[in-house]
């Protein structure tokens, strides 16, 4: 396809986006696609978070088009609009990797003191634990994961559907049915 195809296909597209149908959509979407996804994959470098992002351009003009509805700036929104994504995923993948140096440092600092007696009994004791929680009923599994993932009483309530106020006495008893499991399970192995 020609230069002059494409500018010819976008300014079609771009003109039946007044009444934006399936069909209309389809025009559109195959009229900028390949401009889209060639702008994000510059961007971000990988193909696969590229196209992901594209269709979530996509999704996002299907289910907020742009305000005007002429649609004589279709391609000067879905640009922004997939530049806006790529530099938030570029921004997110900064701030993960920065997380992740940060928790591999502290992790390799924390574990110079221990020794391998330390960290064979540490294996052991999480090998112990997952063992426990996967005999429990798996909504208090749930519960005392999330609840030890860091997560508030009103978090997890909302979570799994439930009122703010059982959460307590639901963990409470999650947490003495780990115990009697854990230790029933300790005393096997020994």
């Amino acid at each position: 396809m020609r230069v002059n195809d494409t500018i010819q296909v976008e300014t079609q597209a771009e003109s039946k986006f007044t009444a934006l149908t399936g069909e209309s959509f389809q025009e559109i979407f195959l009229a900028h696609w390949n401009r889209i996804y060639n702008l994000l994959r510059r961007m971000i470098g990988d193909p696969a978070e590229a196209e992901d992002l594209a269709l979530e351009t996509f999704m996002r003009l299907y289910q907020h088009p742009p305000k005007g509805g002429d649609g004589s700036n279709l391609s000067g929104w879905l640009l922004r609009v997939a530049t806006n994504l790529g530099l938030h995923s570029i921004r997110s993948y900064q701030r993960r990797q920065r997380y992740e140096l940060t928790a591999g440092k502290f992790a390799l600092e924390e574990n110079e003191a221990q020794r391998p007696a330390e960290i064979l009994e540490n294996t052991e004791a999480n090998r112990l634990a997952r063992l426990a929680l996967s005999r429990m009923q798996p909504r208090q599994a749930e519960l005392l994961s999330l609840r030890y993932s860091g997560m508030a009483y009103k978090e997890i309530a909302q979570a799994m559907g439930l009122a703010a106020t059982s959460i307590g006495p639901l963990l409470l008893r999650a947490e003495r049915e780990f115990a009697r499991i854990y230790l029933s399970l300790s005393r096997e192995e020994v």
